[in-house]
């Protein structure tokens, strides 16, 4: 039932007509919506309404859903908890770190993953219910802790899973995705939770007034500490899924994801005020944002636009539940409700459902499609002008040779790009060009790639444990020796120097440090006093620098994997930099060459960002004609100073 039975005030007779319907489509808005979504798409789009697809945007909805399954327990007893995503990741980490480095029976990890994911529950139901915190304090802090210590246990870095649990990630009979298969069980143990045991009779009365439920007897502060438990206990599941279809734990992943789950239980018509929710009505909302995100890949829809869509959902579905109430609908508690109606609801739902399908099927099988080359392209982030740029130089290239480029932007965020290639490869694309998020993450989906047959290029950053037609890449290696002789040379050989690190996990990061670090082996009166990640985010480092300067005051350089750290770095040290302190990063953006004119920055180790995308543009479709291309296209790398930077085309 997609939200809550509703106990009608008006009598019999005035259900009739249109009224009827109108209560019909009220009291199952979520169900609607999903309906009015699946019609809307199919016909907008041929490649919505497919078997793999359809099997794709529930792999896709399965982290989230079971998110959200642990979340309609708190939100029914009128909770929140923002802590699921970071505490998903911590379980995962947990497992990973435990599995290989700890030596720990895989068996055992997997325990010690859903005790991590509990005991964080509990420690948010001690603070809620014994020092009366409130909800959003509570998994606020528990959220910065579970993250953080992710990070500790990680050193940053994903960790590789054992092979036995990345077969979650898998499917059975090569069909059959197992995370469809547990987001399946775990709705129906929340069903089971909310509809026939004490404990979720509890959560409603709770949620439905909490102090009546404590003068009738119940326990709230042990029911409180036993519903964020298992809160946590469905947030260790999902980080398990969720790292079994990236074949590792990230350290950074789910970041956000207790707002989709917020969002998937709210569109599924439960009240955050407590006392209404339930099992079914989560897993609709949850499909919903699947289906959006989906829909809005398949036409090629910015990931920027698709956020303002769902937040547009959101609205409307609080909406829907104030109109709901407004219009004089009582909300019932577990296990009310007419049982035959909501049959019939669900099988009128599966008749449309079965009609559209038919309909959509003969309206585009009677449409003939032009021949043409399709390639997808996923970049890690639009948010830097590096990936614009080579955005840019492929959306030119991919115009001139007359091929359709579909470009989606990962926001940094290794899941949402694995579904973004899996919308790819369910599309039938022509080839496909990746720059990974993280490397090992992009494995299982370059995978189902190459057994469709598509192939893929990497550009910027490779794939590990996958099979891709090229690499197209600068030669970071090299481009990280080359900024550390001029920064080396530039201080006379001798000086304290502090290294930004880019994105913990991606090739680029790791073979620009790895060279740079070769690089100062010539140079032994140079000494790295401090390396810290920044994440390629000009904010992030002007942060880090700010606090690397309290430490080391008095230092004499500044090394940056990619131009916007540098940029940050530089604001940090303001007067300082190119006089005092000399800064050198890192891809010769457009802003990082004009501070290199300026003399702020003393030089970048330039990249040609549309010349890599141009590149990658013409591997991918000579691969996908069956031509033989290098494996290793090397784009060259130059450092630029002020001296020649009026030289350089970029």
């Amino acid at each position: 039932m997609a939200t809550d039975t509703i106990k009608s005030s008006a009598g019999a007779g005035g259900a009739a007509g249109h009224g009827g319907v109108r209560r019909l489509l009220l009291d199952n808005g979520a169900l609607t919506a999903l309906i009015v979504l699946v019609v809307a798409l199919s016909a907008l789009s041929g490649d919505f309404l497919t078997t793999d697809n359809l099997l794709n945007i529930g792999v896709q909805a399965a982290v989230t859903a079971i998110l959200a399954f642990g979340v309609t327990f708190v939100i029914v007893a009128a909770g929140i908890d923002l802590s699921v995503g970071s505490v998903a990741a911590l379980s995962a980490t947990v497992l990973a770190w435990s599995a290989t480095d700890a030596g720990v029976p895989v068996a055992l990890a997997v325990i010690l993953a859903v005790m991590t994911g509990t005991v964080c529950g509990l420690v948010n139901g001690f603070l809620v219910s014994y020092g009366k915190l409130p909800p959003f304090i509570a998994t606020l802090a528990m959220l910065s802790v579970a993250r953080g210590l992710s990070l500790v246990i990680s050193q940053g870095s994903p960790i590789a899973l054992p092979e036995s649990v990345s077969h979650l990630g898998d499917t059975l009979g090569g069909w059959l995705p197992v995370p469809l298969l547990v987001m399946v069980v775990m709705g129906l143990i929340t069903a089971f939770v909310l509809g026939r045991t004490y404990l979720g009779r509890s959560m409603y009365a709770i949620g439905g007034n909490e102090e009546a439920a404590r003068l009738s007897g119940l326990r709230v502060k042990k029911q409180k500490l036993a519903i964020y438990a298992l809160s946590g206990l469905f947030a260790a599941a999902a980080g398990i899924v969720l790292a079994s279809r990236l074949s590792s734990a990230q350290p950074q992943a789910a970041q956000g994801y207790e707002l989709d789950a917020i969002a998937a239980v709210v569109i599924g018509g439960a009240s955050l005020a407590g006392g209404t929710g339930k099992a079914s009505g989560t897993l609709i909302g949850a499909l919903i944002l699947a289906v959006l995100r989906n829909g809005l890949n398949l036409l090629s829809v910015s990931a920027f636009w698709q956020q303002v869509v769902i937040g547009v959902v959101i609205a409307l579905a609080v909406l829907l539940d104030t109109v709901r109430r407004r219009a004089g609908a009582t909300p019932v508690g577990a296990g009310g409700g007419n049982k035959g109606r909501q049959a019939v609801t669900y099988l009128l739902a599966a008749v449309v459902a079965a009609a559209v399908v038919g309909a959509t099927s003969l309206l585009h099988s009677g449409s003939s499609t032009a021949v043409q080359q399709r390639i997808g392209l996923s970049l890690s982030t639009l948010n830097n002008p590096f990936f614009v740029q080579i955005r840019a130089g492929a959306e030119a290239e991919a115009k001139r040779l007359g091929a359709d480029l579909t470009v989606t932007d990962a926001q940094n965020d290794a899941s949402q790009q694995a579904n973004q290639l899996q919308n790819f490869t369910s599309e039938g694309l022509t080839s496909i060009v990746v720059n990974p998020v993280d490397s090992d993450a992009a494995g299982p989906a370059v995978r189902a790639a190459n057994r469709a047959g598509i192939p893929v290029v990497g550009v910027d950053r490779g794939v590990t444990k996958a099979k891709t037609a090229a690499l197209v890449a600068s030669d970071n290696v090299e481009g990280g020796e080359l900024g550390a002789r001029a920064l080396a040379e530039k201080l006379g050989g001798r000086g304290t120097i502090v290294v930004l690190q880019g994105q913990a996990g991606t090739s680029a990061s790791r073979e620009r440090g790895a060279g740079f670090a070769e690089g100062l082996k010539a140079y032994p009166g140079i000494k790295v006093v401090a390396r810290q990640p920044a994440d390629f985010d000009r904010t992030k480092g002007l942060d880090v620098m700010s606090n690397l300067l309290q430490a080391h005051p008095g230092i004499d350089g500044v090394f940056a994997e990619n131009d916007e750290m540098a940029l940050g770095a530089i604001k940090a040290l303001g007067p300082k930099a190119g006089t005092s302190v000399q800064v050198v990063g890192f891809d010769g953006t457009p802003d990082g060459l004009r501070a290199v004119g300026d003399g702020t920055l003393y030089a970048s180790v330039a990249q040609q960002p549309r010349e890599l995308g141009r590149i990658a543009v013409v591997n991918a479709l000579r691969a996908a004609g069956g031509e033989k291309v290098s494996a290793t296209v090397k784009v060259p790398v130059k450092v630029v100073t002020k001296e020649s930077v009026a030289d350089f085309g970029g």
